[in-house]
């Protein structure tokens, strides 16, 4: 008779990749694991996975064995954490990757509070523009901006996408004058995302729904929003920039609209992690977190000059 905890072990090495990883996630040596999956391939006489230094991969047989047995596994998992979960405070590790002006836009105190509220819970915070890679960096949750690109994994939007569009302060306006049309741009210092030639293309929307494009150049590149966002403030130039993230500087008059007939669809901003499914307590304690407090925000709670904190 087959070991039902050998075939939850396979079933778990699968959905995290490796063994390091479910041996993380489990709390089991990886050597264990990789015995009772030994043990598991010998029970049934077939090789169910090929293994390397950095990845395994399924065999045709372990394919068709871990698509007949991995619902019911988690269905019994889900049902143990089910019956658990009313008695389980949060607790341990919550891995979080975020982009590098994070907390620009989430206070401090968002986290004094919720660390107040789960005193079992820590969160690691792994500050990068660049995508981490979940499984590899052993990452529970990002929080990203953009187009999200692999579909292998669960996103959760916490922030409208809203729309992009055109501002600069008044001083750069008074200074340098206002657009008329978007050929004038050419004329005009862009604050742009960093690129070797200096010049990016701005795809836009009119009004009555036709598409616009425009080449447009400046002085000044930045790798981040909250970059070219804080340029446009000082003067340095025009930015393309999510209205959720301008709405008090324009309201405020630190900022003014440049061609507001032409805007941008945004992105929003997603909680990105791999499963749905087994999330610990913490993970689901910190997501939660997040939506609840940027899903009450139609803007972003920027400092800006001149107005309170």
């Amino acid at each position: 008779m087959l070991d039902l905890n050998d075939v939850a072990v396979f079933v778990h090495v699968v959905r995290y990749g490796s063994f390091a990883e479910a041996a993380r996630r489990l709390g089991i040596p990886p050597n264990t694991l990789s015995r009772r999956v030994q043990q598991l391939e010998a029970q049934l006489g077939t090789r169910l996975m090929q293994r390397s230094t950095r990845k395994l991969s399924l065999t045709s047989a372990g394919q068709d064995f871990h698509d007949r047995c991995a619902d019911a596994v988690e269905g019994l998992v889900d049902a143990g954490q089910a019956l658990m979960s009313g008695n389980e405070a949060p607790s341990g590790l919550v891995r979080v990757a975020a982009p590098a002006d994070f907390f620009d836009f989430f206070p401090m105190e968002w986290l004094v509070d919720f660390l107040a509220q789960h005193p079992q819970v820590r969160v690691d915070f792994v500050l990068s523009d660049a995508s981490a890679d979940l499984i590899a960096d052993r990452i529970d949750v990002a929080i990203r901006g953009g187009v999200l690109e692999d579909s292998s994994l669960i996103a959760r939007r916490v922030l409208d996408a809203g729309l992009d569009g055109l501002v600069a302060s008044p001083a750069y306006i008074a200074a340098r004058g206002t657009p008329a049309t978007l050929q004038d741009l050419a004329a005009h210092d862009c604050l742009v995302f960093a690129h070797p030639s200096g010049r990016a293309t701005w795809q836009l929307s009119a009004q009555d729904g036709s598409d616009a494009e425009v080449q447009v150049a400046g002085r000044l590149s930045g790798n981040t929003v909250q970059v070219l966002r804080k340029a446009a403030l000082a003067g340095l130039g025009i930015a393309l920039l999510p209205s959720t993230m301008t709405r008090r500087e324009l309201r405020a008059g630190l900022l003014v609209p440049v061609l507001p007939q032409f805007t941008r669809k945004g992105h929003g901003v997603h909680l990105v992690y791999a499963s749905r499914r087994h999330l610990p307590s913490a993970v689901s304690a910190f997501i939660e977190l997040v939506a609840a407090r940027l899903g009450d925000f139609q803007d972003l709670p920027m400092k800006t000059p001149g107005t309170p904190a």
